[in-house]
């Protein structure tokens, strides 16, 4: 499984949460936190990749998910597929929303995020690059 973390972008939208304590990320330090916190299921996308890989050996293809990340609680939700930019199959795509959906970014931020992340799965890469 080879990974193309973070191949859009990773917006910011204003929004505010006065009195509590929140981080304040730029947008490179929000694509950054949340690209580190998705490597934290790498393990378990990758579980999605070869449960593919044992029903077709030449399996492959980009999973392209798009998120909020919430402002108040830093969770991450309403993770859809892109199916106009997904290529892999509908079981590794629906396994990687189910693996990512709902972890927390900690501390929250101030602002809620939006972004996209892209994952590329191909059969001759058994196994995830290095961190």
């Amino acid at each position: 499984m080879k990974q193309a973390l973070i191949v859009s972008f990773m917006t910011v939208v204003a929004a505010a949460a006065a009195g509590c304590s929140f981080a304040v990320r730029d947008a490179e330090m929000y694509r950054n936190d949340t690209a580190a916190l998705f490597e934290t299921k790498r393990a378990d996308i990758k579980s999605c990749y070869d449960a593919e890989l044992k029903r077709n050996p030449r399996a492959k293809g980009d999973v392209t998910v798009s998120f909020l990340v919430l402002e108040d609680t830093g969770r991450v939700v309403d993770v859809v597929v892109d199916k106009a930019s997904t290529t892999a199959s509908d079981e590794i795509a629906s396994c990687v929303v189910d693996a990512i959906d709902g972890l927390v970014l900690t501390p929250p931020d101030e602002r809620k995020g939006k972004g996209r992340f892209t994952w590329t799965f191909e059969a001759e890469a058994g196994a995830p690059p290095p961190a």
